[in-house]
């Protein structure tokens, strides 16, 4: 396993999309034998999260965790749902004598820092234009990520992907697939979805593409059935995501004009 892999293999995601990683789980990834010294640990963490003018609770929230006792009777050990910046945190504070910590600084450093410069890119955005071409050529990069997870899982024929390409739509678009959506938004069999996208219905497909991507390489999802389930399920979690949070559901979305008028003459770093 890649060094990597070891920290993406232990990330979850909660109800609404969000990453998490279990404070048990690194826990034992970083080689510590007794929980509470590891407390001394994260208490250190959030100290220094605290010192950055964040708040702790939003990134070491505690949860129940209970473990099994004779006789039927349980107990709640507690842990923690921790969030990529409380990994960081926690891992610059680890032991730095154990090779696995250090290869957690490199990762969890690299991670953050990529977030970091995503964000600062998409804030730096000022017109509808701008977010429209930035999110769009994204949504182009990670599709093709998306495509090699999806053959590693078994998905090889240009239909074959064009059949896990329309679960995911179905999911996030509550059952429409492409041939759908192009109907509802009133698009041309030759238009393609993505190029009539406005903003908030680019971001919600990037997501779809990105966690799906996630999910397959984390799972190590194998044959084309579970695949294509895996991309409507994933689509299907960010819909609710977009309910819970009270936006405007994908379909109802206008389609705009085609963002391929809008790119000529421009160049996005």
């Amino acid at each position: 396993m890649e060094n990597k892999s070891v920290f993406e293999e232990i990330k979850h995601l909660n109800s609404i999309g969000q990453e998490y990683w279990s404070g048990r789980e690194l826990f034992k990834i970083l080689d510590y034998i007794k929980w509470d010294k590891f407390l001394n640990v994260i208490a250190k963490a959030k100290e220094a999260c605290k010192n950055a003018g964040q708040e702790p609770d939003d990134h070491f929230p505690r949860v129940e965790k209970t473990i099994d006792l004779p006789k039927g009777a349980k107990r709640d050990i507690g842990d923690l749902h921790l969030s990529r910046y409380a990994c960081y945190l926690i891992i610059q504070n680890a032991d730095p004598a154990k090779e696995v910590v250090a290869q957690g600084q490199t990762y969890f450093a690299v991670q953050t820092r990529k977030q970091e410069i995503l964000e600062q890119r998409f804030e730096q955005l000022k017109s509808e234009e701008e977010k429209r071409l930035y999110l769009r050529r994204e949504m182009a990069e990670h599709n093709k990520h998306l495509a090699d997870a999806a053959r590693d899982a078994g998905v090889i024929q240009p239909r074959e992907y064009a059949v896990f390409q329309n679960h995911g739509y179905m999911g996030l678009y509550d059952g429409l697939g492409a041939k759908e959506i192009h109907a509802k938004k009133n698009l041309k069999k030759s238009q393609n979805i993505l190029d009539h996208m406005g903003s908030t219905e680019l971001a919600a497909n990037l997501f779809r593409a990105t966690q799906t991507e996630e999910k397959l390489k984390r799972e190590q999802i194998k044959g084309k059935d579970k695949a294509n389930k895996t991309h409507y399920e994933v689509g299907k979690k960010v819909r609710q995501t977009i309910k819970e949070l009270g936006g405007t559901m994908p379909e109802d979305l206008p389609a705009e004009n085609s963002i391929k008028g809008l790119s000529k003459g421009k160049k996005l770093e």
